[in-house]
């Protein structure tokens, strides 16, 4: 496809198109002197033609499998606008679906419009859907501090629930409601969890560009069903509720926080406010009681919160009303990182509007459930998010005992009486009555004091054993790079790749496992999958994988089934005739190789795998070195699991001695 000279691209985007890490680009732009002028940016962050770089690459050879719209993207970014490229993606997406579609947005420049209908056309030979939500991906990445969405496992979780806890069906099939529906998350949840006839999808967003967006998503999303109504209106739903009278059989909202300016003076006297008017302080349980006005009887509400809604002097009246009247049935508090600000533990509230007939035909009524699941907090970026697979089944398991007052509840769940909750403060914070967990047995700190006294004497074996590496002569050793291995045919080197919109949450159990950088930086665990024959970079038994980032630098012998690997990871596969797999892993992942190899000295830095160094040795010499490396692996993963079983051990000994349920040996 055609590009223009005025579209700017950055290293990181060139990267990014021609599936490869941002070294690379750099050493193409130092070695070639047929690569691209600049023409903007910094020294520091260089920016090239879109036109002048797709040429280049072609030419080169650089290109494999990659799809148009890897070129198109930079050309939405450089509309300048977020509105205009927003609506312009959105613009495309409704020419995709329907192809005799001409523009009728006043709001598109021709420049947008006609990138529009080049999107369309791509997308009609490249794939609709898999197109549009490329461009909208790209679009939310590129303005993430601007935008504030609701990850899409965190939105499955709310359908779930919201579908689980709802009493009796409604007429005609399932309505679903959202009043602050952003680019259509939630409302996209609610299409995948429900299954059976009849489908209503109903929203609004006061974002012309937003709202638009979820327009397009939902049209994609519902394509292959019947019986389908959506509806996404541009709207304050506060303000001037375009769906006055509407009762939905769910709402799903993540409304927007902490807003002093919701109309707080012009609504004084609004109907929705049945349990009471919202301070100024309050915007969520406004948003909270418009969702309650537009549920019919037995619907439910789940709605994403600050954790300071649930103890807030300003709001305990309303959370009184609430609790009193049944409808606040269950507080969940999220780990960090479940959604933006990644930093707080969201809550998620689980509202039901009283059924018809007597009151007695709610199930417990009388108390409320409290779920801490926050226990379930990953280390590493919060960004990344939790483990979702263990968080969702947690809270449904929770929850799915909303109307069994004798059910048996997960540790960190509790049934609270509303007696107790209606007190001063009325504060529904989960953490103030659900417990972490049970303390552990007799039986449990015995095993935990073995494993601890084996591990121990493990460490001491391994100990012993590196204690008799003897110290070198001081001769000089020669050593080779992976660049010159490569040459040499002792190894091949295949870098990592960007699978784009292939990727998709674990567990689908479909199509290989993806591993990132982001995992690597949490606990190794791939959290995404690419779709069965995508084109990845895959990492067989016995490969040796490197990480060429600084701050997650490492080298290990790929283990088991296998896995794709994204930017920045790469595989090197061994001729076994020339070198040892775990010599050259322990060599390739010694600190002062990374060091000596990154290209800058920011932990963000990328590590050039081809000039790491590996000690030159004959092969028979090699298995001598392997086992030592694999001796220090043993001793460093037995090292972190006694210091972790230790600091628990402790901890759990002195609660039970501070509680008398210990008592000191005589």
């Amino acid at each position: 496809m055609r590009t223009t000279d005025a579209v700017p691209v950055s290293l990181a985007e060139i990267a990014r198109i021609a599936g490869v890490g941002r070294a690379a680009v750099s050493n193409w732009r130092r070695r070639h002197d047929s690569f691209p002028s600049r023409i903007g940016g910094t020294d520091v962050s260089p920016q090239f033609s879109l036109a002048e770089v797709e040429q280049w690459l072609r030419s080169n050879g650089k290109l494999h499998d990659v799809a148009g719209r890897e070129f198109l993207w930079p050309r939405f970014e450089a509309l300048g606008s977020r509105d205009e490229s927003g609506l312009a993606v959105a613009e495309a997406a409704r020419r995709m679906r329907s192809p005799r579609a001409r523009s009728h947005s006043s709001d598109l420049s021709e420049e947008a419009r006609d990138l529009a209908g080049e999107a369309a056309r791509l997308g009609r030979s490249e794939g609709p859907r898999e197109t549009f939500e490329f461009l909208l991906q790209r679009w939310l990445d590129t303005h993430v501090r601007q935008l504030s969405s609701t990850p899409a496992q965190l939105a499955s979780l709310m359908a779930r629930i919201a579908l689980d806890a709802r009493l009796g069906e409604g007429t005609g099939g399932l309505t679903v409601f959202d009043p602050a529906c952003g680019t259509g998350h939630l409302p996209v949840a609610a299409a995948q969890e429900y299954t059976g006839p009849g489908l209503a999808l109903l929203g609004s967003e006061r974002d012309p560009a937003l709202a638009a967006l979820a327009t397009a998503r939902l049209g994609f999303a519902t394509e292959t069903r019947t019986e389908v109504r959506t509806e996404i209106v541009t709207a304050d739903a506060l303000r001037a509720d375009p769906f006055a009278g509407l009762r939905a059989d769910i709402a799903l909202c993540n409304p927007p926080f902490n807003e002093r300016d919701w109309g707080y003076e012009e609504l004084a006297t609004d109907q929705r406010w049945t349990h009471g008017l919202p301070p100024r302080t309050e915007p969520e349980l406004a948003w909270v009681q418009h969702l309650l006005a537009h549920l019919r009887p037995g619907g439910t509400a789940v709605v994403v919160l600050p954790p300071a809604v649930a103890s807030r002097k300003a709001g305990r009246r309303i959370r009184g009303s609430l609790l009193r009247t049944g409808t606040l049935r269950a507080v969940v508090a999220l780990p960090p990182g479940c959604a933006q600000p990644h930093s707080v533990s969201l809550q998620l509230w689980v509202l039901r509007a009283a059924p018809d007939g007597p009151a007695s035909a709610v199930s417990g009524a009388q108390d409320a459930l409290l779920v801490d699941a926050t226990r379930l907090a990953k280390p590493g970026a919060r960004e990344q998010g939790p483990d979702w697979a263990p968080l969702t089944e947690f809270v449904l398991s929770a929850v799915s005992q909303l109307d069994a007052p004798e059910g048996e509840l997960p540790d960190g769940a509790v049934r609270i009486p509303l007696l107790d909750l209606l007190d001063d403060e009325v504060d529904v914070t989960p953490g103030r009555y659900a417990p972490a967990g049970n303390d552990p047995s007799g039986v449990e700190l015995a095993a935990s004091w073995e494993e601890l006294t084996g591990s121990l004497g493990r460490l001491t074996e391994l100990v012993q054993n590196l204690s008799r590496l003897g110290l070198s002569s001081g001769e000089s050793r020669t050593t080779a790079t992976v660049g010159d291995l490569v040459k040499a045919g002792a190894l091949t080197l295949r870098a990592g790749q960007q699978p784009g919109n292939t990727a998709t949450p674990l567990p689908r159990d479909t199509g290989l496992p993806l591993l990132t950088v982001a995992d690597l930086l949490m606990d190794g665990t791939p959290r995404t999958e690419v779709a069965p024959g995508a084109s990845v970079t895959v990492a067989e038994e016995g490969d040796v994988v490197v990480a060429g980032v600084v701050r997650a630098f490492r080298a290990w012998v790929h283990e088991g089934p296998p896995i794709a690997l994204g930017p920045q990871l790469h595989v090197l596969r061994v001729d076994p005739e020339k070198l040892s797999t775990h010599f050259l892993a322990g060599c390739l992942r010694a600190p002062s190789n990374g060091r000596q190899a990154g290209t800058h000295a920011s932990s963000s830095s990328r590590v050039d795998i081809r000039r790491l160094q590996v000690l030159q040795l004959p092969l028979q010499e090699q298995a001598a070195y392997a086992e030592a490396f694999l001796h220090l692996t043993s001793f460093t993963r037995l090292l972190t699991r006694a210091d972790a079983l230790g600091e628990q051990l402790a901890g759990d000994i002195g609660d039970r001695l501070a509680a008398g349920g210990l008592t000191p040996g005589r």
